[in-house]
């Protein structure tokens, strides 16, 4: 379906595989098998001696008319662009003539060795695989949007008899409704939290709720109805999910007037308990509704894009609305190769929807070149249609004009953090010795109760302030250390990382990602004082790493913060003056690197302790093991059940009986003879 082969540019010669329409882009779009990989090497090679404008040139003659997507890749075999074009051959041939390109364009050309293509029917399904591409490759010379975390999202599930409320991330996948994008996790916390004040809806999981035998506290402190234990009916439970539903929907002023009713006949009929909850559920729902920050009149469901730039960086601020409500908004500074405001934008749109529903309005603050071809793309993938303008008047306006005052803050507060970051790495480089200022720092932790669950943890920093994309957890795996022996865990998560790193990163092989940071540390921190430090030198002597500076962060007398004590190998211990900032800087690391690890720990203690020991079982699935626990009530009642008991429960057979009862009392159980 895709010409993924390079085209030779040997003079004279036909292209080895001839372009092809296609329809739907394959998911393995620019993967290339062993004999393709063979045929790049070789065309590399030829061309390695000529221009990538000769190359151009020679290519541009086989190029269909028609629409599709352009890939150019270096020596490597790496792409370094992705473009789409309304007609192949007439964009193509733009980069084949050195007059009217810029420097970047120039560059980039120049170390072109090979080109790809993908043909498609419309000029609106090159957009988007385009898109796509470049999400995908991280071309060097695209507009990079750096933030790609999933929003977040509210789900209200419909696959159990009793619908749950609960925060979900990426695909979607499970049955129910889902309301966002919210901007942030935490407006997401603060709307459920709200939501369940004011609707009583349940957010324990299905196996939580399975279990239950007598309501928990959030029924007690009325932020759930308790349809586990039958506190309430179906049909009550029904009638709150559907409220819930309607409210999420943009309907919160019939819900409110619903609601109003029921408190008023409440107290008409003396019914003062039931109409206090009424009031407090009401209260709630006015919560909700006083965090839509700026006023969206008339403003249904729409996103608002702002672009602004200073000091060679760019912002572009996202504010969501949904259901006549502001979601949140959110800040991306995508790397933009110097391009004007609107083409950012333009290029910024196609990534920022690859993966995200269309709402059916987007107001920008800058003119895009190809608005009409965005809007058409977008239209396609919704199945509906979506209008993408630039407000001039009125309350659009004043969105735009809102959301452009916070890019301009935004950007002002990271340029002046960048700033400040320089100066703390140099001050590092210098209270250290180090030759220069860190471009990537490290830091290692441990977290563990007794030795058990434990885990390691390490976390980045930059100059553009800690770099979670590139945080790491690891399980402490091995059987032969001596619980609760730290200096032990540090060895095998050095030793697991840095001989991952000599294997993947090879030294003088590194190819820093798009944040700037390449993969070998410049600078290692230890939570820990000379044993820790000791420990980790053995690790590199062991593993012949001689360049990578390590330094002890001990916790110092009395454990007090900023009396810490910093060794370094051939030194001895010293501290820094209590008020220098680079003291502050190597805390926020520290303790960073604690908290990331007891985090770590913690997830996994409390996987342990919620495990199931029915999970264990062979042939007992989640319908037998909820029969189970409904008619025993607990897993422990389960374990002292006999056969006969067992196979009293719905569902279950004789031969799974035998199953559940061997698995609980195979210890006890006589040795054969």
């Amino acid at each position: 379906m895709a010409d993924t082969a390079p085209l030779d540019k040997t003079p004279g010669k036909s292209p080895e595989t001839p372009p092809s329409r296609i329809k739907d882009a394959p998911a393995s779009m620019g993967e290339r098998n062993d004999e393709q990989e063979v045929r790049f090497r070789q065309t590399a090679e030829r061309v390695s001696k000529a221009t990538g404008f000769d190359l151009i040139a020679e290519t541009v003659k086989r190029l269909p008319d028609g629409p599709g997507v352009y890939r150019m890749l270096d020596e490597a075999g790496d792409v370094l662009y992705v473009g789409k074009a309304r007609n192949l051959k007439k964009r193509v041939v733009s980069y084949s003539r050195p007059t009217g390109l810029s420097s970047r364009l120039m560059s980039m050309v120049n170390r072109t060795v090979a080109m790809e293509f993908v043909t498609t029917q419309t000029e609106s399904e090159a957009l988007l695989l385009e898109a796509n591409l470049i999400k995908r490759f991280r071309p060097r010379y695209n507009v990079l949007l750096r933030d790609d975390k999933s929003f977040p999202y509210i789900l209200l599930t419909s696959d159990h008899a009793a619908p749950q409320l609960l925060k979900h991330r990426g695909a979607h996948s499970r049955k129910g409704a889902y309301f966002g994008p919210f901007a942030s996790a935490g407006a997401v916390d603060r709307t459920i939290n709200a939501l369940q004040k004011a609707f009583l809806i349940r957010s324990c999981s299905d196996a939580v709720y399975e279990q239950r035998t007598r309501p928990c506290l959030l029924w007690q402190i009325k932020r759930c109805a308790a349809p586990c234990t039958g506190e309430v009916s179906e049909e009550e439970y029904g009638k709150l999910v559907s409220q819930a539903r309607e409210f999420l929907s943009g309907k919160s002023k019939g819900i409110r007037q619903k609601l109003a009713a029921e408190m008023e006949e409440a107290s008409m009929a003396l019914e003062f308990e039931r109409a206090a909850i009424i009031r407090d559920r009401l209260a709630s729902l006015s919560h909700v509704d006083s965090h839509q920050g700026i006023n969206a009149a008339g403003i249904e469901e729409a996103d608002v894009f702002a672009v602004y730039q200073q000091g060679g960086e760019t912002c572009v601020q996202v504010f969501f609305f949904r259901t006549g409500q502001n979601w949140g908004n959110r800040a991306f500074f995508p790397r933009d190769e110097g391009l004007e405001a609107g083409a950012v934008l333009e290029t910024f749109l196609a990534q920022f929807y690859d993966d995200k529903p269309v709402p059916r309005a987007l107001f920008l603050s800058h003119d895009v070149e190809e608005a009409e071809l965005l809007q058409l793309a977008f239209t396609e993938k919704a199945g509906r249609k979506v209008e993408l303008s630039v407000p001039k008047r009125g309350t659009k306006r004043e969105l735009v004009d809102h959301a452009l005052s916070n890019a301009k803050e935004a950007l002002g507060r990271r340029l002046s953090d960048k700033q400040s970051q320089s100066k703390l790495l140099t001050g590092v480089a210098e209270r250290f010795g180090l030759e220069a200022p860190p471009q990537r720092i490290e830091v290692y932790d441990n977290s563990h109760i007794m030795g058990t669950n434990a885990v390691g943890g390490m976390i980045v920093a930059g100059p553009e302030g800690f770099s979670k994309p590139h945080y790491r957890k690891f399980n402490i795996k091995s059987e032969t250390l001596t619980p609760g022996d730290d200096f032990g865990m540090m060895r095998e998560v050095l030793t697991r990382r840095f001989s991952r790193l000599l294997k993947e990163n090879p030294r003088g092989e590194e190819a820093p990602s798009e944040e700037g940071l390449g993969p070998w540390p410049d600078l290692v921190l230890i939570d820990g004082g000379a044993g820790q430090l000791s420990a980790a030198h053995a690790v590199m002597s062991d593993l012949g790493i001689e360049d990578v500076p390590l330094v002890g962060v001990a916790k110092g007398v009395d454990r007090d913060a900023g009396r810490e004590e910093f060794h370094i190998k051939g030194q001895k211990p010293f501290r820094l003056p209590p008020r220098d900032p680079v003291l502050y800087y190597i805390q926020r690391l520290r303790d960073e690197a604690h908290r990331f690890a007891i985090g770590a720990h913690r997830a996994k203690r409390k996987k342990a302790l919620i495990a199931n020991p029915l999970d264990e079982i062979a042939g007992v699935g989640a319908a037998r093991k909820r029969a189970l626990l409904k008619h025993f009530g607990t897993a422990k009642a389960v374990a002292k059940a006999g056969m006969d008991d067992l196979a009293e429960v719905d569902g279950i057979s004789r031969s799974v009986a035998k199953k559940v009862y061997d698995h609980f009392h195979a210890a006890n159980a006589p040795a054969s003879r």
